[in-house]
């Protein structure tokens, strides 16, 4: 099929979009081995990657496309960043255009895992060959997945502000979650190991509350909207991290500030001050920088005709005030991206 009448297909393609089953776990160990009628000898030569991202205004999202654009300088790739700011309709246009550029791969960070299933659908039909990194997807096929232990972090996180909970004696008290879309696989998967942590220490949970527009503004109002429900509630997750001066307003306009902890997952510069004088109980840090460059890495392995593992699954780190200090060189590297 020409890249004409592709291009056709793939606008047809798009009306026919809608939501997939979420239940399935992207997770395989097999090795992926790139055929050689799978990049057009045209596409390789320009040796252009495009980083479709769901929002790149989102800092960890940053952080991972710098980490992407650090392989792709190293590695001597032209890279182009697009960002779908939370729209799955931009997302897939953004896809459109990428494959119409004839780029010689496509890393994605899709809005859904969903979402990310047609993408592949558009890719495959048009030879281009796919890294995910992070979120995941229900089906399709893609070269390598790079993903954290959402659920092993979590529950990490879980077990920490536990402790913290049982040294203040904070046993009965309540945990309300502020949570990423549980559509992805991988905000499932935070929930999971959370809550096991939590069942493990007998600790109530009070409600979830899931992101839309992903605004502080959205976090302030479903911690105040906990705390004036939940008298008992002594702790509150974030399962992201740029909400987080929502939550830590909303905490202390009730007056409850040395009552409540709040605990985030990933993490924001300002976290480096406020873990260890204690405004910020912990976080749990996934590594986006070192995401982004194992992504564009095995893009580099697929596109040079070597084996590539079939996913990729780098440890979430579980910091406090207890071992910052240790890990910085880390948090401020593989985290951060600084």
């Amino acid at each position: 099929m020409n890249r004409v009448s592709f291009f056709t297909l793939l606008i047809i393609m798009l009306t026919m979009f809608s939501s997939c089953s979420e239940n399935r776990e992207t997770k395989n160990t097999e090795v992926v081995k790139k055929e050689t009628k799978v990049v057009s000898p045209k596409t390789q030569t320009k040796k252009k990657i495009a980083y479709i991202v769901t929002d790149s205004r989102i800092p960890f999202w940053a952080i991972m496309g710098r980490g992407v654009q650090s392989g792709a300088d190293s590695l001597g790739y032209e890279l182009e960043i697009y960002s779908a700011e939370n729209s799955t309709k931009k997302e897939l246009e953004l896809s459109v255009k990428a494959i119409k550029d004839e780029v010689s791969g496509i890393i994605v960070s899709p809005s859904t895992s969903s979402a990310c299933v047609t993408i592949l659908k558009l890719a495959k039909g048009a030879n281009i060959p796919v890294v995910i990194s992070d979120i995941g997807t229900d089906g399709g096929e893609y070269v390598s997945y790079i993903s954290s232990n959402n659920r092993e972090g979590a529950y990490e996180i879980g077990k920490l502000l536990a402790k913290k909970m049982a040294d203040l004696g904070w046993n009965n008290g309540r945990v309300g979650i502020v949570a990423i879309p549980q559509k992805r696989l991988n905000g499932q998967a935070r929930t999971a190991g959370f809550m096991q942590a939590m069942d493990e220490a007998n600790i109530k949970g009070a409600d979830i509350k899931q992101l839309v527009t992903w605004s502080e503004e959205e976090t302030y109002t479903f911690c105040k909207e906990m705390i004036e429900s939940y008298p008992d509630l002594r702790a509150i997750w974030l399962q992201t991290s740029n909400g987080y001066n929502g939550a830590l307003r909303a905490i202390t306009e009730s007056g409850k500030k040395n009552e409540l902890l709040l605990m985030a997952f990933d993490a924001e510069p300002e976290f480096l001050d406020l873990i260890p004088t204690g405004v910020l109980a912990g976080s749990a840090m996934q590594q986006p920088y070192l995401m982004g460059q194992e992504a564009i890495k095995a893009m580099d392995l697929y596109l040079s005709g070597k084996d590539v593992p079939k996913s990729i699954q780098l440890p979430i780190l579980p910091i406090s005030t207890e071992n910052i200090a240790e890990k910085l060189p880390i948090i401020k590297r593989d985290v951060l991206g600084i």
